[in-house]
């Protein structure tokens, strides 16, 4: 048992005395003793079971030796909907909402999209949330990725509205063209020291890094992109904040029209892509 909670301790003394920053003391309050928001103000003189108590201790621990909350509570909020997710797929991250809203843009109406590398399924559900009309298919190697994606597609939206497969990259859709093509891949340099850093640390490697030069992924897909993209088509690709001119040479030397970097909400290029040439 932590040192700071006690038998006879209050949910408000609780969270008074947690030595966790107050977000995540009210987030892993909430999930531990299944109270909402209101409810962990209202309930604040509720003295804590011991049952209770074992819980919320074992919850903090966890955070305290740097475990994502996200991890701890299985679930994170993005494009306004919340995703189940577990270590077998990145935490979604609010830079990422920018490829979503590029895609929502860049997709023609009743066109299909193509999103690599899926994870939690984040990024395919909130496009298909937001635009009921595409044809959406998603792709991870991980069959552990995949099986979180389809519990994702199952509380968001009709399961039909996304087609979830196994694949290494295009494998899967050999043969088949795509309007919009979408990826947030690895992109994280080999030997990185964030990659022992924070968050980082407890998220899937390969899903983080190309144990490369990071670039690895986009000679992948860029390559390949002329077998599966619609003519007029457009690829939009997340990358590091230091990638985007590396991205954009790929795109040009591929023989992509209208390539461009697009900012996020902190200034830096997120997103790179380019318009398939007609031939």
């Amino acid at each position: 048992m932590l040192g700071w909670l006690y038998p006879g301790i209050t949910v408000g003394a609780c969270e008074q005395a947690s030595p966790l920053d107050r977000i995540d003391t009210r987030v892993l309050l909430m999930h531990g003793l299944s109270l909402s928001r209101t409810q962990l103000i209202t309930q604040s003189d509720q003295v804590l079971s011991a049952e209770h108590l074992a819980q919320i201790s074992a919850l903090f621990q966890r955070r305290l030796n740097g475990e994502p909350i996200a991890y701890i509570v299985q679930e994170r909020e993005f494009f306004g909907l919340n995703f189940r997710v577990t270590p077998d797929v990145l935490i979604p991250r609010p830079d990422t909402e920018l490829l979503v809203e590029l895609a929502i843009q860049h997709a023609p109406a009743h066109s299909s999209l193509l999103d690599l590398g899926t994870g939690s399924g984040a990024i395919a559900i909130s496009v298909a949330n937001q635009r009921p009309d595409l044809t959406v298919t998603a792709l991870d190697i991980s069959a552990a990725a995949l099986a979180v994606a389809r519990e994702n597609t199952r509380r968001h939206i009709a399961p039909s509205k996304v087609e979830l497969l196994q694949s290494d990259w295009y494998q899967a859709v050999a043969g088949r063209r795509f309007h919009t093509i979408v990826s947030n891949p690895p992109y994280i340099v080999a030997g990185d020291s964030h990659l022992q850093q924070g968050d980082l640390r407890f998220e899937p490697a390969d899903a983080l890094t190309d144990h490369a030069d990071g670039l690895t992924a986009y000679r992948q897909l860029i390559g390949a992109a002329h077998l599966h993209l619609q003519a007029n088509g457009w690829i939009l690709l997340e990358h590091g904040y230091d990638q985007a001119e590396a991205v954009r040479a790929m795109l040009l030397e591929a023989g992509f029209e209208q390539v461009q970097s697009w900012q996020d909400l902190a200034g830096i290029e997120r997103v790179s892509g380019g318009k398939l040439k007609l031939t």
